[in-house]
């Protein structure tokens, strides 16, 4: 038989306990609630997509809780009250920043860092070949990715990335150069750059964007403000002048030169031209076995000029390129066929002209492409 037990007696707790256990239960709870509640500022939340399958302009933050993922939500835009104007800043206007990339250059990502413009408000958007140097460019990418958006300062942090391997060999092993320039891989080069761009535009292109900024990746000095600057001038299509610095060996001296020859003016040379060219032949800028006698922006420079002057384009470079998101939408892209005779940037200046959509360049204001 069971005896009853007599009084229970219950030993007092000591303060400096009490306080040694309310410390680790808050320092517990710490943990729990810091580790959900990442360091983002209130814009950034509340742009924050709230289902992967949302558009990839939104960004995306993985639930930490368990259970079933909820279903994909039933979105409605409105794109009638997207702005696309002289003030994106003012505005708080959408920016995708696209770069087809088959080679990583430091100075490319750290120019990006410095981009006055809200960074919570910037897309990124790349597309790399499948090749060797194509591989080790994304590895690279990808680190410089991780630096900035998981451990960078939050002001530095874009609003999100997207990386996009191409679906199709490239026609060029080498990415040199001379290589890259010889006038026999124009065609071939150019169609799978506009096959390059267009993939990635389309997959890209969200319903809040407003301005669509093509940056190349060799591309590696523009003024902070460039975002800023192109859009202050509220045109559809608007490309700076593209130059190079290099080491003058006569003047013994840093100088710089023109670089991009896809920004001109038509020529009556080059209509007639076109004019005994066969259906999916391309005229070409640059090449004295081809004097088209068009008027080019890169000469158009003056020390002494205004950096706010435009003028009006009939073709266009991709090195730097800032594009109303709705000449996109209206379906102006890269040919990547013979296009009124042109290709890739040039026919989509083409194409935009066509829909309604005049390009136009400045010619004083300058961005720098890589030396190799």
């Amino acid at each position: 038989m069971a005896r009853p037990l007599g009084p229970v007696r219950l030993k007092k707790a000591s303060p400096v306990t009490l306080a040694i256990g309310a410390f680790f239960t808050i320092l517990v709870l710490y943990f729990l609630i810091g580790s959900s509640a990442p360091d983002f500022s209130a814009s950034r939340k509340a742009s924050a997509a709230s289902h992967p399958l949302s558009p990839p302009t939104s960004p995306f933050r993985k639930s930490t809780g368990g259970g079933k993922p909820k279903a994909p939500p039933v979105a409605h835009y409105n794109l009638n009250n997207v702005t696309i104007t002289s003030d994106p800043l003012g505005n708080q206007e959408n920016i995708l920043l696209l770069t087809p990339m088959a080679r990583f250059y430091q100075q490319y990502w750290d120019n990006l860092l410095k981009l006055s413009y809200p960074h919570e408000l910037i897309t990124l958007g790349f597309i790399l070949p499948k090749t060797k140097e194509g591989n080790a460019a994304t590895t690279e990418l990808q680190k410089q990715i991780a630096k900035t958006q998981k451990s960078g300062p939050e002001k530095d942090r874009f609003k999100s990335i997207i990386i996009l391997r191409q679906d199709f060999d490239p026609p060029l092993q080498s990415q040199d150069e001379a290589e890259r320039h010889k006038i026999q891989n124009q065609k071939i080069r150019r169609a799978a750059m506009a096959k390059a761009r267009n993939s990635l535009l389309f997959t890209t292109l969200g319903p809040a964007t407003s301005w669509v900024l093509w940056l190349d990746a060799d591309v590696i000095e523009t003024p902070p403000s460039l975002i800023q600057d192109l859009a202050a001038h509220n045109k559809p299509v608007i490309a700076p002048n593209c130059f190079q610095r290099f080491y003058n060996t006569e003047k013994k001296t840093m100088d710089e030169r023109p670089y991009d020859f896809n920004n001109w003016q038509d020529s009556p040379t080059a209509v007639e031209l076109a004019k005994k060219m066969g259906p999916d032949d391309i005229l070409l800028e640059g090449y004295a076995d081809m004097a088209t006698y068009r008027a080019l922006m890169a000469y158009m420079h003056k020390a002494d000029g205004l950096k706010q002057e435009t003028v009006p384009l009939d073709g266009v470079g991709g090195a730097a390129l800032l594009v109303k998101a709705d000449v996109h939408r209206d379906g102006a892209m890269f040919p990547p066929f013979s296009f009124y005779h042109l290709i890739e940037t040039e026919g989509f200046a083409k194409m935009a002209k066509r829909l309604g959509w005049q390009p136009f360049g400045l010619p004083n204001y300058k961005v720098y492409h890589y030396n190799e």
